[in-house]
């Protein structure tokens, strides 16, 4: 089965050059010359590797690797940039990319390259989204919704729901908490977080039939659609 390939890439010669060898060596191949269309494939469909040009119209090539590497998608990318100074490729590397080839760059090289990257293995499946009953968080848009209605969070609430959803159905202590959410390794001995978890728990549980947020006495709090 042929390997499939996103091209992201704005400048149409550059695009030609990289499409034409990489056809010619097997691949399926798939091209975007926007930073914001080329986030929605490759967060929407599965390639093997994605060629991801620094500068795009719409969206920068960093930022839409960052979008990709918080909503879990782990798919392969290179870097393609004219900026080859060191601090720019680690600046491309801590993003996210998992390598980075500096214009003009030879389509041989490019080749070898992307053969380095395939043999790691098969990029995981992507997940954007995570739900719990009828609220739902949008990890490429960062929208919460519950029954259809969009929800306004503060960045800690957005990022509390974020962990309650990724361990629904199990309780999650206020150690837990502490170090995932507040990335305290102490507790403060304080009502922040009781402070929060109420101020979360209004603004996704009120005025709706079915509670989400649930307190275990003793233990901490518990996101499901049953107490």
């Amino acid at each position: 089965m042929s390997r499939r390939i996103l091209v992201v890439e704005d400048d149409a010669e550059t695009a030609d050059y990289i499409l034409k060898g990489l056809r010619e060596e097997g691949f399926t191949v798939e091209l975007s010359a926007d930073g914001r269309d080329g986030l929605y494939l490759a967060s929407s469909s599965t390639f093997d590797a994605v060629v991801m040009d620094r500068m795009l119209p719409g969206m920068d090539g960093l930022s839409v690797i960052k979008a990709l590497r918080a909503a879990g998608v782990q798919t392969p990318i290179i870097i393609l940039s004219a900026l080859a100074h060191l601090d720019e490729r680690v600046k491309g590397l801590r993003a996210g990319g998992d390598d980075y080839l500096t214009k003009p760059f030879g389509f041989a090289e490019l080749s070898a390259r992307l053969d380095g990257l395939l043999r790691r293995g098969a990029p995981s499946q992507a997940q954007t989204r995570l739900t719990c009953g009828d609220l739902s968080l949008d990890l490429l848009t960062r929208r919460v919704t519950r029954a259809g209605r969009g929800l306004d969070l503060l960045p800690r609430e957005m990022k509390l729901l974020e962990y309650l959803l990724r361990h629904a159905g199990r309780v999650v202590t206020r150690t837990m908490l502490l170090e995932e959410v507040w990335d305290y390794r102490f507790d403060p001995h304080t009502s922040l977080i009781d402070t929060h978890v109420s101020r979360l728990r209004k603004k996704i549980d009120d005025g709706f039939e079915t509670p989400l947020l649930h307190t275990v006495r003793g233990s901490g709090y518990r996101l499901a659609e049953t107490p």
